[in-house]
């Protein structure tokens, strides 16, 4: 008998309790339960619906069961809740690059009910809910905000097999191939129509929300956000000590920042919403309203977050892959991060928490990340060493010195040419906003993080690209 493969739409007959349930189901019947037509699946899910303790037991079964015996209460219910008197103990590096407004952002996170261990990355300052830079563990709990808006947004670096002088001589060629292989802002996306695996993940099926945003999603593949957000062609310097397979020396590289688009942020707004709507805090808080995982919408959020990363991820591949296949180059090794998401982590304690990274680079032992400078200054290719005080964490980038406004407001485009003219560096598009004085010394702020992240090489932007102001 071939094999039979159960749809989302063929799942409608039953009445599961959540959607999560619903997609676990799916998951189950078609990976372990293939070649069994669907009349008997849908036979057996109802069975196990209605009778969830007699597979308890069962060898691939028995997850579905006990998730449908500790099915979440979908009933909305809003709590009110106090904040502790005083915060709990946080961490800080590089505390005298961080101002005070960000210190004072962290203490009030660390003074909700649900926070456990929290610590600030030398990058640190003002944001919304979190400050950026912050990272903060909760138990069993999910602060949208305290993710972000740009849910999953990401560094991705692949060295090229092209020389390092390649960006030096072919300029003129590298711009045209970012003006058309790339695109920028708010609204449309590339001309060509991009194709990943992504846009067929059966999750997008899920929810109503996440079904409205397929369109959106499918259009946007493979583009860029505005603000900070950039694809850049540059030089990478690899150390001598460098653990990633290649020989010490310098090559061509690509380097993108950027995250979930649309998707991410009707994400972050609606379950932000909600959120705060079930969880009512005092006005100076309200932002850092979370959600349970084991209610619906915690599960909704989780699943959609996961989903916001690895549409994300899919961007950055799409980006990486249009431009490599423009210039005819193999790539020789990627270094990627997410920062602006949530993690299921066991920490030192032995406790599994829920770790949010605002604006904060993953740096576990052994794990790779990238944290740029600015246009004009290098970025960092580091390994974690998974210092516990940072929550296995590092800074995920410079760190603003000024606000957007400030920088609008003191620099010039002509001022900003001059500073990219003296280092060589190209840009296509960007604003004043994104100025190199806008941001910290990154010089600075790795010596601060020494204990958090060993150094295996640079990148050096030569050719840049951001939306335009």
């Amino acid at each position: 008998m071939g094999k039979q493969k159960l749809t989302i739409k063929d799942l409608q007959v039953i009445s599961f309790p959540t959607d999560v349930a619903r997609s676990l189901a799916l998951n189950l019947m078609n990976r372990h339960f293939k070649h069994t037509p669907n009349e008997e699946k849908l036979t057996l899910l109802t069975d196990i619906l209605e009778q969830p303790h007699r597979y308890t037991q069962h060898a691939t079964l028995s997850i579905l069961a006990h998730k449908l015996i500790n099915a979440p209460d979908e009933t909305p219910v809003s709590e009110t809740y106090l904040l502790e008197d005083e915060p709990r103990h946080f961490d800080m590096f590089g505390s005298k690059h961080i101002d005070t407004n960000a210190i004072q952002q962290m203490e009030l996170a660390m003074r909700l009910p649900i926070a456990v261990k929290g610590a600030l990355m030398p990058d640190a300052h003002h944001g919304y809910g979190l400050p950026i830079g912050g990272v903060l563990a909760t138990h069993n709990a999910i602060i949208p905000y305290g993710v972000g808006m740009d849910i999953g947004c990401r560094m991705a670096l692949s060295i090229l097999d092209l020389p390092a002088s390649y960006t030096e001589h072919r300029t003129h060629e590298l711009k045209k191939v970012l003006e058309r292989e790339t695109h920028f802002g708010n609204d449309g996306g590339l001309e060509q129509v991009q194709e990943h695996a992504i846009l067929d993940h059966a999750d997008f099926q899920l929810t109503d929300l996440l079904k409205r945003l397929h369109g959106k999603a499918v259009k946007q593949l493979g583009s860029s956000g505005s603000g900070n957000h950039f694809v850049e062609f540059g030089t990478v310097a690899l150390y001598e000590t460098n653990t990633l397979g290649l020989p010490p020396g310098n090559y061509m590289a690509i380097l993108s920042h950027s995250g979930s688009r649309s998707l991410g942020a009707n994400i972050a707004q609606h379950y932000t919403a909600i959120a705060m709507n079930r969880c009512k805090l005092p006005r100076e808080a309200k932002q850092l309203a979370w959600l349970t995982l084991d209610s619906a919408e915690g599960e909704e959020y989780w699943l959609s977050m996961n989903l916001a990363g690895e549409y994300a991820k899919a961007c950055h591949e799409r980006i990486h892959r249009n431009l490599c296949k423009a210039l005819g180059a193999k790539v020789l090794s990627t270094v990627e991060n997410h920062h602006n998401f949530a993690w299921r982590e066991t920490l030192a304690d032995g406790n599994e928490y829920i770790v949010h990274r605002k604006g904060a680079t993953p740096a576990a032992p052994g794990i790779y990340g990238i944290i740029p400078g600015s246009m004009v200054t290098p970025g960092f290719i580091v390994r974690g060493l998974g210092n516990e005080a940072s929550l296995n964490s590092a800074s995920h980038g410079a760190g603003r010195k000024m606000s957007r406004q400030k920088a609008r407001e003191t620099t010039t485009m002509s001022s900003m040419k001059k500073m990219l003219q003296a280092e060589k560096v190209t840009l296509m598009g960007g604003s004043t906003e994104e100025s190199p004085g806008a941001y910290k010394d990154i010089e600075l702020i790795m010596k601060s993080q020494h204990t958090l992240v060993d150094v295996e090489g640079k990148f050096h932007p030569k050719i840049v690209r951001m939306a335009k102001d």
